[in-house]
């Protein structure tokens, strides 16, 4: 599979100024992508009614001989949406970076190259945008080196008309060729120039392809000794060397973990210049997905790689679920291993979830082991539940093609699944239960999750009238499972719903959504900032009893509490009790619940022969469970502001003798363990002196800025003084020592000389200076600083007014921080309409 990031303009029949990927009425309006989107295709083309089966034959090198399957994702490029590039990575096989030939490495640029980095996906660079004025593609090059900390393999060079002008094509270091396309065509079609032809009619062009070839030669050297054995084979005649053997060398060093050297192309997407050889490169330079490394599951506590459990080689027990000891740790035999495997069909992430309007709810699955065939039962082991695929589609963008089955390897998409969750594991297995699905530990099997960072950013959504609130509720739950990023709570006190997400682009896009594409007839209110609220001194010992009838029915437990603040990270440090089980879980918002049983051992039986144990309705796993919904529910409203609790430390004592009764039931534990966690933060509040017993935590911004040389300096006094920012680095041009000033993207990872890469020279590069050591600098310099996300709402237009609409920022939530009195003072003024 392929990250892409709209470069390819006519995959299809498509009208002039649009993607086939963008195709929801926002993407169109805005002329971004917001979701990303899938589509499936052959490349080289297939012949007029063939099949890949039909073609199906030993390797043939070059790759791109032959012809592959690509599924391809568009994802989009602004920091709101960072969570739709975060799960298309999760399925990805290979990517296909980018870059603005004018602006160069952007600063998402950084975020998402770090974020493939963590993947260990397998990278190659398009320079894209050649044909706009000012491009510099090896101003782009030498940016690849010192900002990604890659080592830039130039494959292609762009052919400039009459040596500056217009760009007409691109220089074939691969191939020692030109390609030369139509102007105004299409780009189906394309002249080729061999070497000695480019001498007659460009010698300037041939001249610096023979420098890049030689460059890129010496570099696969370093890296690759097959590259220094052809070398010698060729009497070290760098020209001499085949482009296949260079294809090939290339392959072994995207494929090399972790990847050092990056292959970079030119082109124009908009003029179709240079795609065809870009997807060339797909096939022959990333890689199978049997090619890739194992993928990482788990089962309850045992983790492996997906092919060594189908192959036998993850060690399994019959009690995986269940907390150790003496009874539990017998291993599944050999023959029931073995008939358990034979079972196991097919294993499948779902990584996306759409609602369409004509197909209703559509699941993106990536298939990694077996086949989903049509009508198979999907066992969701996330949710224990079992759905049927009634029908299987191939996704090409907007429009759908039904199959019968989706191999392993292959993006599909399965309608009408009801529960699916991006994120969630579906796995068939022959011969399940439905209800229970396979045998345990198979049935807790789950590969890697996809992790969903906080939302910084909140609305309200008020319904008109009380007969939309139905439709608004079901509209914001298809919203959520579309994008886990957003995330819906209803204030307590108010009853107000609040709709929270990634940034105030983020929030706008989904608010269209629910008016325009769901009808739901609401008002939304202003976009907020989510405040978290922390108290400052602990609690004594609360114990409360919850006693009530609950649907008719008598409900009692009860259970005992302490709330201290975290500092630093560090737990409660209250006297733990000797023996029994403690248990600890880690909440939202760096909440830390520690729950002790004194009197019962790990599997709910008692220490003491002659106290109560708890009863088999009312397993650990489910107690554990039900006391942690009731604390978090407990921490979702501060004791003062009504803000979420943050860095609080819990401590929740449960004994049967005293907290468990007849009518003991989940939903009462859960009920406890709210009404007693309340209690205990008003005294800690009490405790703390009252209204100052809690501070209020904003949400503190890592925010990257790149500007030009001359508003720097105003920058820096604008983020330090006026919007209370601290400045973490500036990055500095390269000095003797190889050290910069700036904290690069890949901490660890080696600073590259930019003198020792190759680039062509640019004809457009303006503003371009040699510095004392040689290298090409220019003017852009980059900022990275702390900034409250208060301070940053609507400061792109302040940017921009700042740098002469040339300043561009990107920024990714770092923590949230205690405020000062002064500033909770102000802030509070702020919200309450200038009332304190």
């Amino acid at each position: 599979m392929l990250y892409y990031s709209g470069f390819t303009r006519r995959l299809g029949d498509v009208d002039e100024g649009s993607t086939v990927t963008d195709f929801l009425p926002a993407e169109r309006a805005r002329g971004i992508t917001i979701q990303s989107a899938a589509i499936t295709f052959n490349w080289p083309p297939l012949p007029e009614g063939a099949s890949l089966d039909q073609l199906a034959g030993p390797v043939l090198l070059p790759r791109s001989t032959q012809s592959h399957t690509i599924n391809l994702i568009d994802t989009p490029g602004h920091a709101d949406f960072t969570f739709e590039v975060l799960r298309s990575l999760r399925v990805l096989d290979g990517a296909v970076c980018i870059l603005d030939g004018v602006a160069g490495v952007e600063a998402q640029t950084e975020k998402v190259w770090t974020q493939a980095s963590h993947y260990n996906i397998p990278r190659i660079v398009f320079v894209n945008k050649l044909d706009r004025e000012g491009a510099a593609f090896g101003k782009t090059v030498r940016e690849i080196g010192t900002r990604l900390r890659a080592l830039p393999a130039v494959c292609q060079i762009p052919w400039w008309r009459d040596g500056g002008g217009k760009l007409q094509g691109t220089g074939d270091a691969v191939g020692l060729r030109g390609l030369l396309w139509e102007d105004g065509g299409d780009g189906k079609t394309l002249k080729v120039f061999g070497l000695s032809e480019l001498e007659q009619r460009d010698e300037k062009l041939a001249a610096e392809i023979k420098k890049a070839r030689v460059a890129l030669v010496e570099l696969l050297s370093e890296y690759d000794d097959e590259m220094v054995e052809k070398f010698l084979e060729c009497s070290e005649d760098h020209l001499q060397i085949s482009a296949t053997d260079i294809t090939e060398s290339l392959r072994r060093c995207v494929l090399h973990s972790p990847q050092s050297i990056i292959p970079i192309f030119a082109g124009a997407s908009f003029r179709n210049i240079g795609v065809q050889p870009l997807l060339d490169a797909v096939v022959d330079l990333l890689p199978a997905p049997t090619e890739r490394p194992d993928p990482e599951v788990s089962l309850g506590t045992i983790s492996g790689g997906l092919r060594d459990l189908l192959s036998g080689n993850l060690v399994l027990t019959d009690h995986t679920l269940a907390p150790v000891s003496k009874g539990n740790k017998k291993a599944l035999s050999n023959f029931k291993a073995t008939f358990a495997m034979q079972n196991f069909t097919a294993c499948a992430l779902a990584f996306k979830v759409v609602n369409d309007a004509r197909r209703g709810v559509l699941v993106y699955v990536r298939v990694y082991s077996g086949s989903v065939d049509r009508a198979a039962a999907l066992f969701n082991t996330n949710l224990q539940v079992t759905e049927r695929a009634p029908r299987l589609l191939q996704m090409y963008a907007n429009d759908a093609l039904e199959v019968s089955s989706i191999p392993a390897g292959q993006i599909g998409v399965i309608p009408g699944l009801k529960f699916a969750r991006t994120g969630d594991t579906l796995v068939v297995y022959s011969g399940a239960n439905p209800k229970t699905g396979p045998p345990a530990p198979l049935n807790s099997l789950q590969l890697r999750p996809i992790t969903v960072p906080p939302p910084v950013f909140f609305t309200s959504v008020e319904p008109n009238s009380l007969a939309e609130e139905k439709h608004i509720a079901e509209s914001l739950a298809l919203l959520l499972r579309e994008d886990p990023s957003l995330n819906v709570t209803i204030d307590e006190e108010s009853g107000q719903t609040h709709l929270a997400g990634m940034g105030e682009l983020h929030l706008e896009i989904a608010r269209d959504r629910l008016i325009q594409d769901f009808k739901a007839k609401a008002t939304i209110g202003n976009i907020e900032i989510g405040y978290r609220e922390a108290i400052l001194s602990s609690s004594t010992e609360c114990t409360d009893i919850f006693d009530r009838d609950v649907a008719g029915k008598a409900s009692k437990a009860g259970c005992t509490v302490s709330v201290s603040p975290l500092h630093d990270g560090n737990p409660n440090t209250l006297g733990s009790k000797d023996g029994g089980t403690t248990h600890t879980i880690e909440l939202q918002d760096s909440n830390t619940l520690t729950i002790m049983t004194p009197t019962l051992h790990p599997d709910g039986s008692a220490i003491n022969p002659e106290a109560p144990s708890l009863p088999p309705t009312l397993s650990m796993p489910i107690l554990y469970s039900s006391l942690s919904t009731g604390v978090s529910a407990a921490l979702a409203r501060g004791p003062n502001q009504g803000y979420p609790l943050h860095s609080t430390s819990i401590r929740l004592t449960f004994t049967p003798e005293t907290h468990l009764f007849a009518s003991t039931t989940p939903a009462s534990l859960s009920s406890a363990a709210r009404m007693t966690v309340q209690h205990a933060l008003r005294v800690a509040r009490d405790a703390g002196g009252g209204a100052e017993g809690t501070i209020l935590m904003e949400p503190v911004m890592m925010v990257t800025i790149s500007v030009d040389e001359a508003s720097l300096g105003g920058i820096v006094h604008d983020l330090s003084s006026a919007r209370g920012g601290q400045v973490v680095s500036l990055d500095s041009e390269f000095s003797a020592s190889g050290a910069t000033a700036g904290a690069g993207i890949a901490d660890g990872l080696p600073q590259i000389d930019p003198r020792k890469i190759y680039a062509p020279p640019d004809p457009f590069a303006g503003g371009a200076v040699e510095d004392d050591f040689g290298d090409v600098s220019t003017q852009a310099r980059q900022i990275v600083a702390r900034v409250p996300l208060k301070e940053m709402v609507g400061y792109l237009k302040h940017l921009r007014s700042l740098t002469g609409g040339r300043g561009t920022f990107v920024m990714s939530f770092d923590r949230f921080e205690r405020m000062s009195r002064q500033r909770e003072k102000v802030v509070l003024g702020e919200l309450r309409g200038g009332f304190v």
